[in-house]
């Protein structure tokens, strides 16, 4: 795999990365250092790729999950390399930490909440070529009985019974896809995505790759009315996209994984999905979707659900090293006729490089065969959570580590506090862990569109 390849790559390879072009600097900041000179003089790789492909190419910062946009501030965490006309990226996070939570249905554990990605980039044909690859080590390190504990989560199975108050693990190869796009000159494109594990074209980017969340090592509780086709096994996805628009397709299997997480779990493209997306400044983003998932439950096989989702997302620079990311998601299921929504907002706020308070605030209407409630199996309960951490990041070296706590603090209706014995069950989740450090975002790229 690509994220493979990238670990044991020739340490002569390793040592030269390129960054882009660094912002200018405020009168009285300290002048780089050689090696920082050295890193600016090399050419942003959008620059190469332009020149091979002499039309529109989209710039890095805009590139989330699957085939989904970020606004183009985005900051980007990832090791960056020139090989000849190959341009690699490596991607990761690896968080470890203790995570309690409280009440009656709570549970606490040391976790592992990881995964890495490589991508290698290439001109093809005049257009460009992406291999991908993102993998996990969570089967390990969340398998089995050992899911990572989140009050009011739910979603997905283990030991043939519904999964809830738990998180699920990701799969070993979460992606394996490769996308080309190919530029009609300099005012639009169309774009090919293909993978055995990737993601459809159904909601907004996954929450582990938007700034406004990455920095919470939790998902969200709204996650499988949002963003859970994030890993499906086949998807086909063609779109056509102008320098601040994208339409596209996808076709792809709507099986949600099942209990072993170390193989694909391949079947037939029988579920569909559209989205528009639309970055209309440089600092925004905004997608609007709808899809059909065909049998996305192991244990009621004959259920299939429509999903619409809406999302906004915003990121800006904020003092000298720091940026601000907010984003906004809803998303709705309906399934036997029956309906359930959620809202998300949350906000990440990077003041320094270093220093990182964010938060999330969420809403969903959660059945009771979701929270595996005695009852009315339909029967629909309006549940909260806010979570509320803080990470702190050592800049400096190649890799960055960072330590960092989220609390979750939820909010259940009467007639659930006798199942989780309170109506405010709450948790809490101390970790450590590693990142790459911050690329550098020409300014070229800051302005709006």
């Amino acid at each position: 795999m690509i994220s493979t390849i990238l670990l044991v790559m020739p340490g002569e390879l390793l040592a030269q990365p390129h960054e882009h072009h660094q912002e200018p600097r405020e009168a009285g900041e300290a002048k780089p250092s050689e090696g920082e000179h050295e890193h600016a003089m090399h050419p942003p790789a959008e620059d190469a790729m332009s020149q091979a492909a002499a039309g529109l190419v989209i710039p890095h910062g805009r590139e989330g999950s699957g085939t989904s946009w970020l606004p183009d501030s985005s900051p980007v965490l990832a090791h960056h390399f020139l090989a000849g006309d190959w341009m690699l990226m490596l991607h990761y996070s690896a968080v470890v930490g203790y995570d309690d939570q409280w009440s009656d249905r709570g549970s606490r554990r040391f976790a592992s909440v990881n995964w890495i990605m490589g991508m290698a980039s290439h001109p093809l044909l005049g257009g460009q070529i992406m291999l991908r690859s993102m993998l996990s080590a969570e089967p390990a390190t969340m398998g089995g009985s050992l899911q990572l504990p989140l009050l009011l989560q739910s979603g997905e199975t283990y030991g043939g019974k519904p999964l809830h108050d738990r998180q699920h693990p990701h799969d070993l190869f979460m992606e394996t896809a490769a996308i080309y796009r190919h530029p009609l000159g300099k005012a639009a494109g169309i774009e090919l995505y293909a993978a055995a594990s990737g993601e459809p074209a159904l909601g907004p980017p996954a929450f582990m790759h938007r700034p406004s969340g990455m920095s919470n090592p939790f998902p969200p509780i709204g996650h499988h009315w949002q963003d859970s086709t994030h890993i499906s096994f086949g998807v086909l996805t063609a779109g056509f996209y102008t320098k601040w628009a994208k339409l596209e397709g996808s076709a792809f299997h709507g099986r949600e994984p099942d209990e072993d997480r170390w193989n694909f779990d391949f079947g037939p493209l029988d579920s569909w999905s559209g989205r528009l997306s639309v970055n209309p400044t440089a600092k925004t983003s905004f997608q609007v979707s709808y899809g059909y998932i065909h049998s996305p439950e192991a244990l009621e096989p004959d259920v299939s659900l429509h999903r619409a989702t809406a999302s906004g997302s915003y990121t800006t620079p904020v003092l000298l090293r720091g940026s601000l990311a907010m984003t906004a998601v809803w998303g709705r299921n309906i399934e036997a006729g029956h309906g359930s929504d959620s809202a998300l907002a949350e906000a990440t706020l990077d003041i320094d490089g270093r220093n990182v308070p964010f938060v999330r605030l969420e809403y969903v209407q959660k059945l009771s065969h979701d929270l595996v409630i005695p009852g009315d199996p339909e029967a629909k309960h309006h549940v909260f959570q806010g979570q509320f951490g803080y990470l702190h990041r050592f800049t400096g070296g190649p890799i960055v580590p960072f330590i960092g706590a989220t609390v979750d603090v939820g909010l259940v209706p009467a007639e659930l506090e006798a199942a989780y014995g309170t109506r405010v069950p709450f948790g809490a989740f101390i970790f450590i862990g590693v990142q790459p450090p911050k690329m550098a975002v020409g300014h070229e790229h800051m302005k709006d569109m």
